[in-house]
């Protein structure tokens, strides 16, 4: 099968790798920005894969490819469509997860191809939930592509009453905790936790003419434990 491939975050790099290395698979094209898109009319591909790619495709793209166009994302979709799925997954305790489906004129809709749930705890941070879902895409992919090749797929439509998007305006903006607002106890620290991404600082309050970055270390009882053990024996 003759594809173009769109993206590319961790995760697709990862897949476009493995298909470049099938022997049934041509990956005629790698496209990582919007101006390079016309290039699929020229191509004229069986399929588009995306993972990774940034941008809106527009609806005469999506039409050329016999096949269809197809996008992983890792989130649980209809759950979290947009950006920093694992952040919102966390914040608005919402199920985490990653998705394959086909594209839409609009981010992250049409029909859902496969889909899995990966699990999450209270000691999970953002970084943590975000690798578990770049592993579980190459897993999802890998697992469902010889179905795709072989047209036996069957598609669910996307529930958009439980659906919500998020712009990289929301990530920003929960970035910035007020120092005045009002959190339960829990909501507070989910923010924290799903913001904590080393080495990148994201969670800032501001007092004063001061700025203060906040990352979060959550542990079980266990793993203290664990950890203590491990300092007395050291001795």
């Amino acid at each position: 099968m003759e594809v173009v491939f769109l993206g590319i975050n961790d995760a697709g790099l990862r897949i476009y790798e493995w298909l470049c290395e099938r022997e049934s698979v041509s990956v005629r094209c790698l496209i990582t920005t919007k101006e390079q898109l016309e290039l699929i009319k020229e191509i004229q591909p069986e399929m588009v894969i995306s993972a990774g790619f940034d941008h809106l495709v527009p609806a005469e793209i999506l039409d050329v490819p016999q096949n269809g166009c197809i996008n992983l994302h890792p989130s649980y979709l209809p759950h979290n469509r947009g950006k920093s799925p694992n952040v919102w997954s966390i914040v608005e305790n919402t199920p985490a997860g990653v998705t394959l489906h086909f594209m839409s004129e609009s981010f992250d809709e049409g029909p859902i191809i496969a889909q899995r749930e990966v699990e999450s705890s209270f000691a999970d941070t953002g970084k943590d939930l975000h690798g578990r879902l770049e592993q579980e895409q190459f897993e999802l992919f890998t697992d469902v592509w010889p179905d795709i090749e072989k047209g036996e797929i069957e598609t669910q439509p996307q529930d958009d009453i439980e659906g919500k998007y998020h712009s990289i305006d929301d990530f920003k903006d929960l970035c910035e905790i007020d120092p005045d607002a009002k959190y339960t106890a829990k909501g507070f620290l989910d923010i924290l936790r799903a913001l904590t991404f080393p080495p990148f600082d994201n969670a800032q309050i501001q007092l004063d003419d001061e700025i203060y970055y906040i990352d979060v270390d959550i542990r079980t009882a266990d793993e203290q434990r664990d950890e203590e053990d491990g300092m007395i024996s050291s001795y």
